[in-house]
């Protein structure tokens, strides 16, 4: 595959200048974390990658189904075993229970290891008279209303290099060193199904789960090959100074990879086709995304598939739909018929989060889980109707007790907002929440 001259169905343009970037008032400590960046041991491998878009091909044949949840922004203070413990088992208590019920290996991927830096919809915020750069993420600035916090820092660069690191040690001991093991997985849904509310309708469903998994010890099946997982890691490529620093070549074949993380991503607000984030994209061997919105239109999709896909390879591209609840059913039937009938061999995943926000009367950006579960809904309904694969989901959670989403098993209300709030940006999902979002689209997948 040649990724460097894609084919276009338009006439060659200039991208536009970068969106979402921040204005380093420093350039010279820019250029200097550039450099150590540039001269740094890459976070994955190319192998790695490649591994990913194989099992991300088996998602778009439709004999697979993704799963990729984390935080909404990582912040340096959360690379404790503890924090990226509790996330990981989180994830790997839903991937038991959609196996199960889709019959089918799930992929794990978590926006983790580099989900420092967030789109945002101002450059500046006001509160109480006074002016500020917004918060885009611990990869620039800090989250405090002050102007030493606020100001882009490109140094933050490199300690996100260093947080990633560190989360991506403590995932592959915690994955290969037995706390992934099966039998201990679905110990932690049974005491889910026992203690929480919202657990106990899934009774049937966890006595057929732990059926199986005393099939498969009487049959033999060796302790190893339940004792680890394979595991990804992902996150928005949206601050363009740290991915281009961390591009490396693979020496197997000449080809360059970001080896900032395994599979990488751009948003809604910076897809723009012929822009500077489609490009980085472009360039790179890894598998990548692009998150699609209810006012996509079928022909930019399929922009999107000739820029970054041209030779209509499963596994190198996934649509990360994100249209809320009230429109999934009515915008997403065009995309996907549109872009079957190009031939484009692509994995669609159902991001439920971003589309339901709203804001609270006290002034916290919430999501109702029961919207969320809507458009899971609607997601599977429109891929049944077509007789397309409902590739996956990917969900911003937390392995936390928070207090972010209102609803489900959790029963959080609205008063109850304030108590854990911790999102440094958008709410999240906690555990039980999320356990329970796994076994309502297990009963989903079982019809």
């Amino acid at each position: 595959m040649d990724v460097s001259a894609p084919k276009s169905r338009t006439a060659p343009a200039i991208p536009p200048a970068p969106g979402q970037q921040p204005q380093w008032p420093d350039e010279a400590a820019r250029d200097a974390v550039v450099a150590e960046l540039r001269a740094a041991a890459p976070l994955v491998f190319a192998e790695e990658c490649d591994r990913l878009r194989d099992r991300l091909a088996a998602v778009a044949r439709g004999e697979a189904f993704l799963l990729q949840g984390g935080d909404c922004a990582e912040t340096f203070r959360q690379t404790s075993a503890e924090s990226v413990g509790a996330t990981l088992r989180t994830l790997l208590q839903m991937a038991v229970v959609l196996t199960y019920a889709a019959s089918v290996p799930v992929v794990k991927v978590g926006r983790m290891a580099g989900q420092y830096a967030k789109p945002r919809s101002a450059p500046a915020e006001t509160r109480d008279g006074v002016t500020l750069p917004v918060y885009r993420g611990d990869a620039v600035n800090g989250p405090e209303f002050d102007a030493a916090a606020r100001r882009p820092d490109p140094r933050r660069m490199r300690r996100v290099y260093d947080a990633s690191t560190t989360t991506l040690n403590l995932v592959r001991a915690l994955t290969q060193g037995g706390f992934a093991d099966l039998h201990q997985v679905h110990a932690w849904n049974r005491g889910f199904v026992t203690d929480s509310p919202a657990g106990r309708r899934y009774e049937e469903l966890a006595d057929e789960i732990e059926r199986s998994l005393l099939f498969m010890h009487a049959c033999g099946v060796a302790p190893g090959e339940v004792h680890a997982a394979e595991f990804f890691v992902s996150h928005e490529g949206l601050l363009l100074d740290y991915e281009n620093a961390l591009v490396r070549t693979d020496d197997r074949t000449g080809t360059p990879y970001a080896s900032s993380g395994h599979l990488i991503w751009v948003g809604e607000r910076t897809r723009h086709p012929d822009g500077a984030h489609l490009d980085f994209l472009r360039r790179i061997r890894n598998p990548v995304a692009v998150k699609i919105g209810p006012d996509a239109h079928p022909d930019e999709l399929l922009r999107y598939v000739d820029r970054l896909d041209p030779d209509r390879e499963p596994g190198r591209l996934t649509f990360v739909v994100r249209m809320g609840a009230e429109r999934v059913r009515d915008r997403l039937p065009r995309l996907v018929e549109k872009a079957v009938a190009d031939g484009a061999r692509v994995a669609w995943v159902c991001d439920p989060m971003h589309g339901n926000t709203f804001v609270t009367p006290t002034g916290h950006k919430t999501r109702r889980f029961d919207v969320i579960l809507d458009e899971v809904q609607g997601f599977f309904e429109v891929h049944r109707a077509l007789g397309t694969h409902a590739g996956g989901l990917h969900v911003e959670l937390t392995g936390s007790d928070v207090t972010e989403c209102v609803g489900g098993g959790s029963t959080v209300d609205m008063a109850d907002l304030p108590l854990r709030y911790e999102s440094a940006c958008d709410p999240r999902l906690n555990h039980g929440q999320s356990i329970d979002l796994a076994f309502r689209a297990a009963e989903m997948l079982r019809g």
